[in-house]
């Protein structure tokens, strides 16, 4: 039998589905230079009926609802159908914002934000709310990723316009963290260089992520040895500590007392050659096309040894 085809997943149905199709257009491209390879345009919550668990190997570039939430991996799974990335149990957990803090508790490497988590049913007083936390704040959805809903809050009124745009699901409002904000790849549970984030407007919202220009990136950042050290250690130990798999990116920021506190866990982060994971990886040594044929060779080789068949 022929070696397996690289399926890549891109699009899907989330708030994210441009940014997928932007990353998995750019995989694509990479990947068939080792492999063969077929991209897949994803539109409805299901996998393509041409997917075939003896012939191909999944690589997503999914984001958020049924990319990263373990929707996408549980159907990948019930089909018998290999892929790269972390699995359904982990996905599911680390798009949970409040499950990862949880999660993450144990760790003596990073800090957790104080928080307030409600449900849009059954909204806290912004009074309450900033009576406990303090003035300076962020809501967002508790399961949402590329900063999708949002909000940098200072003050009682802001949160109060703010908690009238949280209509639907699970939100957090944390305490807000001032500092330098970090970005770590985790491959195979080795990080990779730290990268570091400055919005030109001073939050990292969607906006900025990807309006070209709004944003310096610093490949490696600019710490000192010991900080680089312990963002590292904390993205080994908080990659594992969340089940992961494969790859991930560990996001953080860093504050002037030299505190680490954890923002997120992105499993399927971007992967344009521009992303923060590549460029993470590009302190390593590691180019784009390297990069990428690392992240699918653990899928590639739990497919061989499910299907005892050789592959390149």
């Amino acid at each position: 039998m022929s070696e397996p085809i690289i399926a890549v997943f891109a699009g899907g149905v989330s708030a994210e589905r441009e940014v997928s199709l932007g990353s998995g257009a750019t995989c694509a491209l990479a990947l068939a230079r080792s492999f063969p390879t077929r991209l897949f345009d994803i539109k409805t919550q299901a996998l393509p009926p041409e997917l075939d668990p003896m012939r191909h190997v999944v690589f997503s570039t999914l984001h958020g609802t049924f990319g990263e939430d373990g929707g996408m991996q549980r159907l990948l799974d019930a089909a018998d159908i290999h892929y790269a990335g972390c699995d359904a149990a982990s996905s599911e957990l680390t798009m949970d914002k409040v499950r990862t803090k949880r999660a993450s508790a144990s760790s003596r490497r990073v800090r957790l934000a104080r928080d307030v988590v409600f449900s849009a049913e059954k909204k806290p007083a912004a009074a309450d709310v900033v009576r406990e936390l303090g003035e300076q704040l962020v809501l967002k959805p508790v399961s949402e990723g590329s900063s999708v809903g949002l909000h940098v809050i200072a003050g009682q009124v802001e949160l109060e316009k703010a908690l009238a745009d949280a209509t639907t699901g699970g939100w957090l409002i944390e305490q807000r963290i001032f500092g330098r904000e970090l970005a770590v790849g985790v491959v195979n549970g080795r990080a990779m260089g730290v990268v570091e984030i400055r919005p030109k407007s001073g939050v990292y919202d969607f906006q900025s992520k990807y309006t070209k220009g709004l944003t310096e990136y610093f490949a490696p950042a600019m710490l000192t040895e010991a900080q680089t050290a312990h963002a590292r250690a904390a993205a080994e130990e908080l990659f594992a500590a969340c089940g992961c798999r494969d790859y991930a990116r560990v996001d953080f920021i860093i504050t002037e007392k030299n505190e680490l506190f954890l923002l997120e866990i992105n499993t399927l982060p971007g992967m344009k050659e521009t992303s923060l994971l590549p460029k993470s990886a590009q302190c390593v040594g590691l180019d784009f096309t390297a990069l990428v044929r690392e992240l699918v060779l653990p899928a590639l080789q739990r497919f061989q040894a499910a299907k005892i068949l050789p592959f390149a």
